[in-house]
């Protein structure tokens, strides 16, 4: 959770990214580097101490920090990329720390924008959230993937192993980062990936378990009854547990929905007692 000083910061380099990303000159391409560049970046940063506390030490001139990055950077990334990071570096951070995961997140939001811009922001979104209940699946992959005591490279192998081919580009660089990077553990990373997919699209996620498959139209009259709800469009990430017995479980943020069978008889039981 950011400081105010830092939200204020991020909120105001993401204006300024969004602003050039949706210029009338820039490309989904465009986005794409800029993403990529700025998760680099990022993770540069992270890993040097030194250059870290300078671009986010606030008796610094912000025009000093500025002139830093652009020195660091200019001809090493693309104009966008260094005009965005001078940007961000020249803003009031809470923390250094709070820079690299500010830098980290414009990376992530450039690279879904990109993913909107080519009409894709639905399948990286499913992708993501798929991709996160494998790991989460698989415990033997999911200690593979956070075990630290391998190199990034090794990890990061593992991981496009398992979705090379199967998955958009976009979808690939941001779960990539997320191995690499997260102190949390990779499934629980992703997830939060395909969180913040759907709010890039202006929806809620709801995460839905259920005794049994759900049909198409059971799906679609559930997500209509949460829109109504919420009055915000809402996506539906949907898990199995015949352990239910029937009906679904629902939860959107911190809201818990139980209408199984199971939820209703343990009710039962406690009214009983």
């Amino acid at each position: 959770m950011y400081a105010a000083s830092s939200r204020e910061a991020l909120e105001g380099a993401r204006v300024e990214l969004e602003t050039i990303l949706r210029g009338a000159a820039a490309s989904s391409d465009d986005a794409v580097t800029a993403g990529t560049e700025l998760l680099t970046v990022s993770d540069i940063v992270s890993n040097n101490r030194s250059l870290r506390i300078a671009l986010a030490d606030s008796s610094t001139a912000a025009d000093d920090r500025a002139a830093i990055a652009k020195k660091v950077l200019t001809g090493k990334v693309s104009d966008t990329t260094a005009a965005v990071v001078a940007s961000t570096a020249a803003r009031a951070w809470s923390s250094d720390a709070d820079l690299v995961e500010g830098l980290q997140q414009l990376g992530r939001e450039a690279l879904l924008q990109a993913a909107k811009n080519e009409g894709k922001a639905d399948a990286v979104e499913d992708e993501l959230f798929r991709l996160s209940r494998v790991i989460k699946g698989d415990n033997e992959l999911e200690q593979a993937l956070s075990d630290r005591t391998r190199t990034a490279d090794d990890r990061l192998a593992l991981l496009r192993k398992l979705i090379a081919g199967k998955v958009e580009p976009i979808t690939e660089r941001l779960a990539a980062n997320a191995v690499a990077t997260s102190e949390e553990l990779p499934g629980d990373a992703i997830d939060e990936l395909s969180q913040l997919a759907a709010a890039s699209n202006g929806r809620k996620v709801a995460y839905v378990t259920s005794a049994g498959e759900m049909s198409s139209e059971q799906r679609n009259a559930l997500a209509a009854k949460l829109t109504e709800i919420y009055a915000s469009p809402v996506t539906l990430h949907v898990d199995i547990d015949p352990e239910l017995l029937g009906g679904v479980v629902v939860r959107v943020g911190d809201e818990r929905i139980d209408g199984s069978i199971s939820g209703k008889l343990a009710t039962m039981r406690r009214g009983l007692r």
